[in-house]
């Protein structure tokens, strides 16, 4: 008896035929309520299964008025695999749980984490709804048909790589993906801004997003939070990571071993930093100065976990440990001026304080706001292993045998590693110097994620104003330029129209009327010919 009494009930509303088989899966160890009448105490959970044609208006006050009725019971929300919502319309869904197409074994487990605190969203849509085309200029037809053929092509050759060729086969392949790299950037600067000057462009459709998105917040604390991060980011290295950034990375130049060990390392540092931090008890600046100072602490200790404590290679006829010689040898003080400021990701991580995600301020274990602070932490993970990766190519130039450790075999012969490093350089000029005033100028941001096992890049708009007036005046002429450009726009579009009317004035009114005169006088002199004869 006191065991039924401290059993958690739970009031489940669904159809008569899943709410018995949700009766057949909890009953053992959960008291069930069919109807509000039938509840005895303090109710645990709310079960709502929902069908497929509600209107998400509806839908949203459904669930706002369960939580004010059965507040503070938490509510879980079940829904079919075809549904006319969006994955970013459920995530914004006021509940503390949803689960799409839900397996049974499933729905046992992601009650016990709903009742203990934490939060479950599995979502699983059989397929997406596509809006209706929207009519669209030439300008905008020209641009959209000129980044599709140039993201066939790279498909095509990341195909090709995929099948593992050697020698020169390997190497056009890779100078191929840099030159659509190079175009798709070229045709977004020249007829982007054009496109959207003629008032043809319409929003940037949405990247695709994965058919199976999960997220498992088991509490609802800043460790909760974090805990969640660290298990998706792992999981993610864990299944192997590739370069779909459109960037040549440093990183592709490791074997994939030691670049999953690299990262991985990184987590697990960054792991113990926002520990050793929440009980330092930091806030505000001094938080953020903190993490400043420990920052190339932090790659030295995850270069030693990535090279090995206990390797040692040969080098001038003796043996040298590889993670002291890399380590004294690296220079990881170094600042990479795209990073985003990281007080508000660590005053989430160590303090649980509310986010700022797409002009609302979030809670960090909402859905959304998780999210974000992922992104921010994947972008720094990659980041930081970039500048790392860096260093090791420049440390293996003058260690032959160290190329064998931890390059990839094609980059054994000194030629290709000078290569690759030349053109990581000549990329960090171009982009220091051309666009990053751009993305300054724009407002924008370049985050690094990880999708599908892959790095794929993410432009984040946020008011950058203080960076702009920092640059130097070399590239303020670049954003010059630019302003240049977008005031002068108007003016040829104008122009173009005034000179289109123009031409079909010449063409109707002066070439088509002399073209009718010249043809009634030919017409008049054949019938006086014709009538003389």
């Amino acid at each position: 008896m006191p065991e039924a009494k401290a059993a958690p009930q739970l009031l489940i509303l669904a159809e008569p035929l899943l709410r018995e088989g949700l009766i057949r899966l909890l009953e053992p160890q959960h008291r069930i309520a069919t109807q509000p009448e039938q509840l005895q105490g303090r109710l645990g959970l709310v079960i709502w299964s929902c069908s497929a044609d509600l209107p998400l208006a509806n839908l949203q006050g459904e669930l706002e008025q369960l939580q004010e009725r059965w507040q503070p019971a938490p509510i879980l929300l079940l829904l079919p695999g075809q549904t006319p919502y969006t994955s970013e319309d459920l995530l914004r869904l006021p509940c503390d749980g949803v689960l799409q197409q839900a397996e049974p074994e499933e729905i046992p487990a992601t009650v016990a984490t709903l009742l203990s605190g934490g939060r479950v969203f599995e979502l699983r849509p059989l397929s997406a709804s596509l809006p209706e085309p929207e009519p669209i200029g030439f300008g905008q037809w020209l641009l959209r048909s000129g980044l599709s053929q140039i993201q066939a092509e790279q498909e095509r050759c990341r195909f090709w790589l995929e099948q593992n060729p050697g020698g020169l086969s390997r190497l056009f392949l890779l100078g191929r993906l840099n030159e659509l790299a190079a175009a798709r950037r070229l045709l977004l600067w020249l007829w982007g801004p054009l496109c959207m000057a003629l008032a043809e462009a319409s929003p940037p459709a949405a990247p695709p997003q994965s058919t199976h998105f999960a997220i498992t917040l088991r509490q609802r604390t800043a460790e909760g939070v974090w805990h969640a991060i660290q298990g998706r980011l792992t999981a993610a290295i864990d299944a192997g990571v590739t370069n779909q950034s459109g960037q040549l990375l440093a990183l592709e130049g490791l074997t994939a071993v030691h670049r999953r060990d690299l990262l991985l390392a990184l987590i697990s540092q960054l792991d113990l930093l926002v520990i050793r931090l929440r009980h330092e008890h930091l806030r505000g600046e001094a938080l953020e100065e903190r993490w400043l100072q420990q920052q190339p602490e932090l790659r030295r200790l995850s270069l030693r976990a990535m090279a090995g404590d206990y390797v040692q290679l040969p080098q001038q006829g003796g043996l040298l440990p590889v993670a002291e010689s890399l380590s004294s040898a690296c220079q990881l003080s170094g600042f990479d001026p795209d990073l985003p400021a990281a007080l508000p990701m660590l005053a989430a991580l160590v303090q649980a304080q509310p986010l700022l995600v797409d002009g609302r301020l979030l809670a960090p274990d909402e859905p959304q706001a998780l999210l974000h602070l992922e992104r921010l932490i994947s972008n720094w993970l990659i980041r930081s292993a970039e500048l790392i990766s860096a260093e090791v190519l420049s440390c293996c130039c003058s260690w032959p045998e160290l190329r064998r450790y931890l390059l990839r075999p094609d980059l054994l012969a000194t030629r290709n590693l000078e290569r690759l490093r030349n053109q990581l350089n000549s990329q960090q000029r171009w982009g220091s110097l051309f666009e990053r005033p751009v993305q300054l100028y724009e407002s924008r941001r370049l985050l690094y994620s990880f999708t599908d096992g892959a790095i794929t890049p993410l432009l984040l708009t946020e008011p950058r104003d203080q960076e702009l007036r920092q640059l130097s005046w070399s590239q303020q002429l670049i954003t010059l330029s630019l302003e240049a450009r977008d005031a002068l726009a108007p003016q040829v579009q104008s122009f173009v129209s005034r000179l289109g009317d123009l031409v079909v004035v010449v063409l109707t009114q002066v070439i088509g009327r002399a073209i009718g005169l010249i043809g009634r006088g030919i017409l008049q002199g054949l019938g006086r010919s014709v009538g003389r004869g």
